[in-house]
């Protein structure tokens, strides 16, 4: 069975999840994929093979605040 919550039992993180989902939804379906046709570069592609076979194996990567740290990026 499915629980469900309203928005009045929602925190604000999972509000701020709800509604970034939907935004991001919205402006995929208004303006649609802007890489579509673009090849990737051999090296993006290693990548993201890399990454995968990794996630298979669940080798953890880099967490998100160490990677906003190195771009020099704020977080919460």
């Amino acid at each position: 069975m499915c629980t469900r919550k309203t928005v009045g039992q929602m925190t604000v993180r999972e509000l701020e999840g709800v509604v970034e989902k939907v935004v991001e939804e919205k402006v995929y379906e208004l303006i649609g994929d802007p890489d579509q046709g673009l090849d990737l570069r051999e090296s993006v592609k290693r990548r993201l093979r890399r990454t995968i076979r990794d996630e298979k194996k669940r080798k953890p990567g880099i967490p998100a605040k160490e990677v906003a740290k190195r771009l020099g990026l704020r977080t919460r």
